[in-house]
């Protein structure tokens, strides 16, 4: 899916970092490479509190008028939507083949897929994949910049916060279909609200790995950039990239294991 990252999408952006990180998450050590933490934290909370009172219901309610095969098809028709940002992005890396693929994906899903609601080219062995502006200016040498924490838009850096725009803006089809378009209360965003929910509701199997963090910050922060870094190397970022994320030394452990087993006790506590 395309890495639009909002309150709605904060969890599916990150689940699979989350898998990553699920087994070492309740302890994470103090990082240094987080100039804006307490900027950060503010509108970690903002967002958060937005979700509970907000998306998250938005998310639930889909669920409970939606079985899963509709999602499944619902999620089928948008991710094939939002596909040019993939194609674009792939030719803007020099990755003729991907972009090849990502367009024969669509060709063929909005085709034989009715609209692509259904997803013969995986059964034709065509497998999909995601890219993003992101990641391209990753590729041309940007510099990540620092880790943000945006209002209403959720974990980003500096290079992600300025491609978030483009791919957005300048090449979302459903972004698009906005701009061009004036219906009466502006029903002409009903599109993008939809496909932000049903990213939303997908995530939602995926909360179960924030049960004892001890800081859902750290976690979010950590998945978030690690995810990247896999995305940006394809999946195998060399050891030295890694290392440099980690960026962990002179840490006490034993402090950490502390905290960790206060916050335990504390949540067991009636």
């Amino acid at each position: 899916m395309p890495k639009i990252s909002t309150p709605f999408s904060r969890f599916a952006s990150i689940a699979a970092g989350m898998a990553v990180l699920a087994g070492c998450a309740t302890i994470q050590p103090p990082r240094r490479d987080d100039p804006y933490e307490k900027f950060n934290r503010k509108m970690y909370a903002f967002n958060d509190f937005a979700d509970r009172v907000a998306i998250r219901p938005a998310a639930v309610g889909y669920r409970k008028v939606t079985n899963e095969t509709s999602r499944r098809l619902i999620s089928n028709f948008f991710a094939n939507i939002e596909s040019p940002i993939t194609i674009v992005n792939d030719i803007l890396q020099g990755k003729v083949k991907y972009a090849f693929t990502a367009t024969g994906r669509l060709a063929i899903n909005s085709t034989v897929g009715v609209l692509g609601l259904f997803d013969p080219a995986s059964e034709m062995g065509i497998d999909a994949h995601t890219t993003d502006f992101g990641v391209t200016m990753a590729k041309w040498g940007v510099p990540e910049g620092p880790y943000l924490v945006l209002p209403l838009i959720g974990s980003s850096s500096g290079r992600d916060m300025v491609a978030f725009p483009v791919d957005s803006y300048a090449l979302d089809p459903l972004s698009w279909y906005a701009r061009n378009h004036s219906f009466d209360w502006n029903a002409q965003y009903l599109p993008i609200v939809a496909y932000l929910v049903t990213l939303r509701s997908s995530a939602m199997d995926a909360e179960g790995l924030l049960e004892g963090v001890y800081d859902p910050y750290i976690f979010y922060r950590d998945a978030y950039r690690q995810r990247r870094l896999y995305k940006i190397y394809d999946g195998n970022p060399p050891m030295e990239a890694i290392q440099a994320l980690q960026g962990n030394d002179n840490i006490d452990v034993d402090k950490l294991l502390e905290e960790q087993q206060q916050y335990e006790k504390k949540q067991k506590q009636p």
